[in-house]
């Protein structure tokens, strides 16, 4: 009997597995679904037979379902429930091309989800993504507000430059959510209104309105239609105001009252300066404000009133500010003509390069002789004195009598002769000199200076010269005090730059260039400068060189002095003549090299070249050592990174260290 019941058993679960996979061709495939405990991968089977879904199943898909029906259900509907009890479960079914992939909560919303619209928003418990298009509120704005409803698996997320939500989770929670999103986003009466202002300020009416909203905030009593729009337009002197009807009648009630005239004439502000001096804008805006005065007058009520009608502008100097007195509208248009006044200015680096060459040949021959008697009885027979070569002989004659050396000029000078009291003397000199000379001056200033301001470097030295004098000899007029008047001139390189930037990165400049030197003349009186000068004006791009031209002296200067006819005899002429050639030839060629500083991070680098360049310097001289100093280093600059950098405390010092160990305290006592 237990045989045949078994058997029995066997063949009706054979055939309810049968009317699962096949009813008729004419009848709609269903199936009851009763499980208990049944295992999760064997229902995932079951759906796939009913469903003719292939389903790839993740291997952390595990556990026990219950399932309990009372009535058929089709194919669609096995699916739906199918979807359900892996949402309970904690797991997904993430479609991906011919199969479905069934995978943990987790990693579902980071898989292909397949996403969807509002003409097929999908159905039940299947995950989608859906972006969904707001139009008269911010989407950051409903990310707070839908969050909650998001299951942790779930993904909201807003993106502003479109103004849209992005949603992923189950088709069914999703378009609760869109629905939500429907009713929140209606056209709201919020409006932008611009109220201009007759008297009041409008940046201090919007600073007062912003503090009244944040004290009722902090309070808690901000309306929930509160302005979302606040701003102060300094151009026109309007307040843009934003937000509900309620909100806006309320706040044009506040600004009609602050937008009233001033019981006393006039008003005074303090403007403190960024840039620009306080001195220099007096004067412009002294101007500036006659002239709009008359345009003003007839606008404002209180200049029909009479009210209202002094200017007056001072400059503080210790805190470079202006304090303006003046009616309200003239106020404003003062403050915005500082505003563009006070700019930062650019500055400019101008590097000069100063080249000179001079050369010099000079050669000189000459003879002179005398044949003379100093006994008295008897004049001299003769002789020749040249003076544009070497000393004379007559000078060379009368200090040698008189018992002492002459000075003679460069050059060789020989001389025989005989020297008495007595008889006939006779002297002869000859004297010879060639001499070069060649000069190279390199010279490289630079300087900066602002924009429209003149810059002047002077390289030299501060000379001396004697412009008059005044000695007494004799007792009748007495004790007189002998003086001498010196006036002092610079002599060197001098550099006068003042740049004009233009638009397109121009540059004009006002240049006044001069190089002085003292000359080694030493036949004249007195010192002797030798001055080169230019004055002119250059048009040159940013970051170009141009050349300021050059002043070439090319100079041949012969001198010859000869006994007529016997100067000229040939070779015997010699003895009768003197010659002398001198020629100097100099270059000088001035070069400008000027750099736009627009900003601290271009006159930062040049800056830093430069110190670079002199600190290396001073390395290489100290790496060298002093002389007679073994040990002891020249001194030199810092490091410039160092250098910006503030000194440590003054416990961390060597020389602190130093003092506490040498009195035997530590930090411990």
């Amino acid at each position: 009997m237990e045989s045949r019941i078994t058997k029995r058993k066997h063949w009706l679960r054979g055939l309810c597995m049968l009317c699962l996979v096949w009813v008729g061709p004419l009848v709609a495939q269903t199936i009851t679904l009763n499980l208990k405990d049944a295992d999760i991968n064997a229902l995932i089977g079951t759906v796939a037979e009913v469903t003719g879904k292939n389903f790839i199943v993740d291997p952390r898909v595990k556990g026990k379902v219950t399932v309990i029906s009372s009535r058929a259900m089709d194919s669609d509907e096995v699916y739906q429930v199918f979807l359900s009890i892996l949402k309970v479960h904690g797991f997904a079914a993430v479609p991906s091309g011919a199969v479905i992939k069934v995978l943990p909560d987790v990693s579902a919303k980071q898989d292909s989800i397949p996403s969807v619209g509002d003409d097929a928003p999908g159905r039940g418990d299947e995950m989608v993504t859906r972006v969904v298009q707001v139009d008269n509120v911010a989407a950051a704005q409903l990310v707070p507000i839908l969050r909650p409803l998001v299951p942790q698996q779930g993904h909201l997320a807003a993106y502003p430059a479109t103004n849209v939500l992005i949603m992923s989770d189950r088709a069914e929670n999703v378009s609760r959510l869109v629905n939500i999103i429907r009713r929140i986003d209606k056209v709201s009466d919020s409006e932008i209104e611009v109220i201009r202002l007759e008297y009041a300020s409008a940046a201090e009416v919007v600073r007062i309105l912003n503090a009244i909203s944040r004290g009722e905030q902090a309070k808690g009593k901000g309306a929930p239609g509160a302005a979302e729009t606040l701003v102060a337009d300094e151009r026109t002197n309007s307040v843009l105001l934003g937000g509900d009807r309620a909100e806006r009648l309320r706040l044009r009630a506040i600004i009609s009252h602050l937008d009233t005239p001033l019981e006393r004439g006039g008003n005074t502000k303090v403007i403190y300066l960024k840039y620009a001096k306080a001195v220099d804008l007096v004067e412009v805006l002294t101007g500036v404000g006659e002239s709009q005065a008359e345009e003003i007058k007839g606008k404002t009520k209180a200049a029909a009133t009479g009210r209202d009608k002094q200017l007056d502008i001072q400059a503080d100097e210790a805190t470079n500010s202006l304090v303006i007195t003046a009616q309200p509208a003239l106020m404003r248009s003062l403050e915005i003509v500082i505003r563009q006044l006070d700019i930062r200015r650019s500055q400019v680096l101008v590097d000069a390069i100063i080249a000179e060459v001079g050369e010099g040949r000079a050669r000189e021959l000459g003879v002179q002789w005398a044949v003379f008697d100093l006994s008295g009885t008897t004049a001299p027979v003769g002789g020749t004195n040249f003076t544009n070569t070497g000393t004379s002989l007559i000078d060379i004659a009368n200090g040698l009598i008189a018992g002492s050396i002459p000075s003679v000029t460069p050059g060789m000078s020989f001389g025989v002769g005989k020297l008495g009291n007595d008889g006939v003397n006779f002297a002869a000199v000859v004297n010879a000199l060639a001499g070069d000379s060649d000069v190279n001056i390199l010279s490289t200033p630079s300087l900066v200076t602002l924009d429209n301001e003149e810059a002047e470097i002077i390289v030299g030295q501060n000379v001396p010269f004697v412009t008059g004098s005044f000695t007494s000899t004799g007792a009748a007029q007495g004790s007189v005090n002998p003086f001498q008047t010196v006036q002092r001139e610079d002599v060197g390189i001098t550099l006068k730059v003042k740049p004009q930037i233009n638009e397109g990165n121009s540059i004009i400049m006002e240049i006044t260039q001069e190089v002085s030197t003292i000359s080694d003349d030493a036949q004249a009186v007195d010192i002797i400068t030798n001055k080169r000068n230019i004055k002119t004006n250059v048009l040159v791009d940013d970051n170009h060189v141009v050349v300021l031209g050059g002043l070439i002296e090319d100079q041949v200067r012969e001198s010859e002095q000869k006994v007529p006819l016997l100067g000229d005899i040939p070779y015997l002429g010699a003895l009768f003549r003197s010659k002398s050639v001198d020629r100097r030839k100099v270059n000088l060629m001035v070069f400008l090299h000027p750099v736009i500083l627009r900003n601290n991070a271009t006159a930062d680098s040049y800056t830093a070249d430069k110190y670079n360049y002199i600190r290396a310097l001073q390395l290489e001289k100290d790496s060298e050592g002093v002389p007679l100093m073994s040990g002891k280093g020249a001194p030199h600059m810092p490091d410039m990174k160092q250098m910006l950098e503030l000194p440590p405390p003054f416990e961390q010092t060597p020389a602190a260290q130093d003092s506490g160990r040498a009195t035997g305290f530590d930090e411990d006592d």
